[in-house]
């Protein structure tokens, strides 16, 4: 099956197939072909270039016309909490009335308290839930995402999150990424025995989710009052030793060295960032470890936003995701968080598409199969609505610019 999009507007984010990701002053580079062509066969995107060099018509099966609108690679998604049970609008309530989170968690609200709806649900009502969630953010343009396990703190539903994970790799024709995040917070009846959890997780729970395949990362929720950078290393040598690549929640609330811990265990991504030390800047330089923004979670819960105009002013790469999970940031519109990251980080629009893209692809390990409009890359691509410029993307925010999605080539929305 060939596909010819013809008279594309504008193609965004042309990359040969040697960009991995982009930092610093090359963030601000979002290279462009105007008046376009791309051609798709059966999956993957097979050629592109301006229409001067467009295959004809005959040699195709299926035209899409374009004019006035814009195509990009779809989103990358790099982390979300997908898998959960319910909502904690009654948390959005006392956060109004004043309470943080911090004093909501306290009180039994929190981790905590989707980690009881996790462990009382079945894994198919659990299933049918994400399934929902997973359907909206694709027809938002979501087309590679990283979803975390972590509400469920008990090894029989952690196990039921990543199987539900599982279900949807199979089901669905997107690259999808696991995370092992038993480290999300210390479980009840481990309340004043931290350290008794974190040897369970080490000895028990990720060897068998590693036996089983079911995750491709670890994950650890470094903060004061969770675990601590010493616990943050135990866990991810650990997951190492099984196979599990390293990803670390840091620098939320406090930065307690988290973001060193990271890099000294070569984790893939460093995610939250929204204290950042100068300290905690240099560490990332010239490392592999990208750091992820989640301005959805800043914009929810009140807290500041993550450095990123400091951060890539000293050169570092930037992704930003969604955080998508029902206590600190209940939506997986991308959208919204790429203007967000350009109204309140002060990214330029392009910075924000390479960080909402290509840097998101690399923060999962995808960058070889999304992420930009490469030869060879899946054809996971977003058709705008006709629009001006794709500065209206950001600016536009609250509005949906999107007017199709093709997931693998084929229509989806």
């Amino acid at each position: 099956m060939k596909t010819l999009f013809k008279n594309i507007k504008e193609l965004l984010q042309v990359r040969d197939e040697h960009t991995r990701f982009v930092s610093g002053k090359a963030m601000a580079e979002l290279p462009t072909i105007k008046n376009a062509f791309l051609l798709v066969e059966n999956d993957i995107i097979r050629d592109f270039g301006p229409m001067h060099d467009c295959p004809n018509d005959a040699a195709v099966d299926q035209v899409v016309h374009a004019e006035g609108k814009m195509m990009l690679p779809t989103w990358c998604d790099s982390h979300t909490h997908l898998v959960y049970a319910g909502n904690r609008e009654g948390e959005f309530v006392d956060k109004i009335k004043g309470l943080s989170y911090q004093e909501i968690a306290e009180k039994g609200g929190g981790i905590l308290n989707s980690a009881k709806k996790v462990q009382a649900i079945t894994e198919s009502e659990l299933y049918k839930e994400t399934k929902n969630r997973l359907d909206e953010i694709i027809a938002l343009g979501t087309g590679a995402v990283e979803i975390k396990s972590g509400y469920g703190l008990t090894l029989e539903a952690e196990l039921k999150m990543l199987s539900v994970i599982k279900r949807l790799k199979e089901n669905y024709n997107l690259p999808i990424k696991a995370t092992f995040l038993g480290a999300h917070a210390v479980p009840e009846n481990f309340k004043n025995n931290k350290e008794g959890y974190v040897d369970y997780l080490i000895s028990e729970m990720i060897p068998l989710v590693a036996e089983a395949k079911l995750a491709d990362f670890v994950d650890v929720f470094c903060e004061t009052g969770y675990f601590s950078v010493e616990d943050t290393h135990r866990i991810l040598e650990a997951g190492k030793k099984h196979g599990l690549s390293a990803k670390i929640h840091v620098n939320q609330f406090t930065a307690i060295g988290g973001v060193q811990a990271g890099v000294a265990n070569q984790a893939l991504s460093v995610d939250h960032l929204e204290e950042m030390r100068d300290e905690d800047i240099e560490a990332l330089k010239n490392t592999s470890t990208m750091p992820v923004a989640l301005p959805g979670c800043s914009f929810f819960l009140g807290i500041p936003y993550t450095p990123g105009r400091k951060m890539i002013d000293a050169g570092l790469p930037l992704a930003i995701a969604t955080d998508y999970n029902p206590g600190s940031s209940p939506s997986g519109n991308m959208n919204f968080v790429v203007s967000a990251a350009c109204i309140k980080m002060k990214l330029t629009p392009e910075e924000a598409i390479n960080a909402a893209t290509i840097n998101g692809a690399y923060a999962m390990g995808l960058e070889k199969q999304v992420g930009s409009i490469t030869k060879g890359k899946l054809a996971n691509l977003i058709l705008t609505k006709p629009i001006h410029s794709y500065s209206f993307i950001p600016y536009s925010f609250g509005n949906n610019q999107i007017e199709t999605v093709y997931l693998n080539g084929v229509e989806v929305v």
